[in-house]
């Protein structure tokens, strides 16, 4: 008995979480709302892209028999073989919202001209030629449905289509144009009927042709080596009395890996305006999606080369460049020198109104790797900088106002700065050949000296070098990882001892 209540229990609890996975809300990342402006606007624009379709597309042949009474003729079998719609007018065209349904079209008083071949064949006679058709009273109306398919690309359908032209009008040209225009009116109402027959499923034709397009576009996206883009709608429209608002997803994923990130958009709402054709929101999370996929994918983990180091890092004078230009200097000249900057984390990405503020946590390791040796970390920096870009739309243009609000740093130095040794800084003079040093200064660095200066600010953040005092020694004032000093600026410490390193020596205490 009890065995047979584990499969029991084991079924209930996937039946319970299919029903779950069904039944949980999905909410897009991606939202945009369609207006009647652009409804009314698609209506202007469509008809030269419906003209040109219409000049382009194969009419069907139209082919029937007739008898002719005013002729004494039993039947008359007439086709009307390559058929061109040369011109149209379409006047009257609307399109609007039906809430919950989908978009309703209406034409009327439309008029068009078409040429054609003809050929009619009788127990009497038989003979062929051109013909012009001029259709007057057009009329069409029909619902189109507006869906998605399982792969979440767009999907449309055509329901209540209903389509009648009122007036037909035919001019034979040729040998006996003559004689044929003159009976040309009695064939006019077989002509009707057929058109009128043959209109909805032509247009219907159309509308899964333009499917079979539709089901071509992509809705996963490569955007680079690192990420692909996901933005297949992710449920049906919904269409109120003024705008049509579609969902979609709007999800980064690593390109190796197409696993969901951790974390659920929130649900958002588009403002509740009409007066511009196209509104587009972006979530919170369509950012969040593409800081974790690119963290994943390793994009914010770069490596830079002597080469590059020495036409980037060294060309700045200034600040932190001051500091690694100082330190790479000598290792370039002596060994293979490489700078790593990684993210510590997915970069933070908070929307606020006008704004959004990006927190970036990462790290800085300087490497070297002497000859037959293991790759050696001489300093390494955790920092987080806190940035909040303006956003100002001025006309048709985005302007962007970038600030940097907050930047802390964390420094650790296992090969320069050993935090229970005094350390000797070797200072090499300018007239001193590369890769010599017998023009050498020495001068002693306490911990402390060493703290003073690489916990400054300088209106960034801190940077901070915990350091153990001596055995029963209390640590000072000056030593206190976190203390800042406002009078020595960053990379002072370089500044004022040796302007270019070119090692380190160690005394015990």
């Amino acid at each position: 008995m009890y065995a047979k209540t584990i499969p029991v229990i084991w079924g209930c609890f996937f039946l319970w979480n299919l029903y779950s996975s069904s039944s949980q809300t999905i909410y897009p990342g991606i939202k945009a709302r369609v207006t009647q402006r652009a409804l009314d606007y698609g209506v202007q624009a469509g008809m030269e892209m419906i003209g040109q379709m219409l000049k382009e597309r194969n009419i069907p042949d139209l082919q029937g028999s007739e008898s002719l009474d005013f002729l004494k003729v039993d039947y008359v079998d007439y086709n009307f073989s390559n058929i061109k719609i040369n011109a149209f007018s379409f006047p009257n065209t609307s399109l609007a919202f039906v809430p919950g349904v989908g978009i309703k079209a209406l034409t009327n008083h439309g008029t068009a001209n078409v040429s054609t071949n003809w050929a009619v064949k009788s127990p009497l006679f038989k003979d062929a030629g051109g013909a012009n058709l001029f259709l007057s009273g057009v009329y069409f109306t029909g619902n189109i449905i507006l869906n998605r398919n399982d792969f979440g690309q767009p999907l449309l359908k055509l329901e209540d289509c209903y389509a009648q032209v009122s007036h037909a009008h035919v001019s034979f040209f040729g040998q006996f144009s003559v004689l044929y225009n003159s009976f040309a009116e009695p064939m006019e109402k077989p002509i009707l009927k057929n058109l009128n027959e043959m209109l909805c499923p032509i247009i219907t034709g159309e509308v899964e042709a333009l499917n079979v397009n539709l089901s071509t576009l992509e809705v996963l996206t490569k955007i680079d080596n690192y990420t692909l883009l996901d933005y297949s709608i992710i449920d049906s429209p919904e269409i109120t009395e003024n705008s049509l608002d579609v969902n979609f997803k709007g999800t980064f994923y690593p390109l190796e890996n197409l696993v969901d990130p951790p974390f659920s958009p929130a649900p958002f709402v588009l403002p509740e305006r009409s007066d511009s054709m196209l509104y587009i929101g972006i979530s919170e999370y369509f950012f969040k999606s593409a800081s974790f996929a690119y963290y994943t994918a390793g994009a914010f983990d770069v490596t830079f080369s002597t080469k590059e180091i020495s036409n980037h890092l060294i060309q700045n004078s200034q600040g932190l460049g001051n500091v690694l230009s100082r330190i790479a200097d000598i290792y370039i000249l002596a060994q293979p020198f490489m700078v790593r900057i990684m993210a510590t984390e997915p970069p933070i990405i908070n929307l606020q109104p006008g704004n959004f503020s990006l927190d970036i946590p990462a790290s800085i390791m300087m490497l070297t790797q002497p000859e037959n040796s293991t790759m050696k970390t001489i300093v390494s920096m955790d920092f987080v900088a806190s940035t909040s870009v303006g956003l100002v739309i001025l006309g048709q243009r985005l302007i962007c106002s970038l600030s940097l609000n907050r930047f802390w740093m964390l420094t650790n130095c296992p090969t320069l700065l050993p935090s229970t040794h005094t350390s000797t800084c070797m200072r090499v003079h300018p007239t001193t050949p590369p890769g010599q040093h017998s023009q050498i200064t020495q001068t002693q660095l306490t911990p402390g000296r060493w703290n003073r200066c690489l916990t400054h600010s300088s209106q960034l953040g801190q940077i901070n070098i915990p350091q153990r005092e001596p055995s029963g020694q209390k640590p000072s004032k000056e030593n206190r990882p976190g203390r800042m000093d406002s009078q020595l600026p960053l990379g002072s410490c370089l500044e004022q001892i040796p302007p270019v390193f070119a090692g380190t020596q160690t005394q015990q205490d």
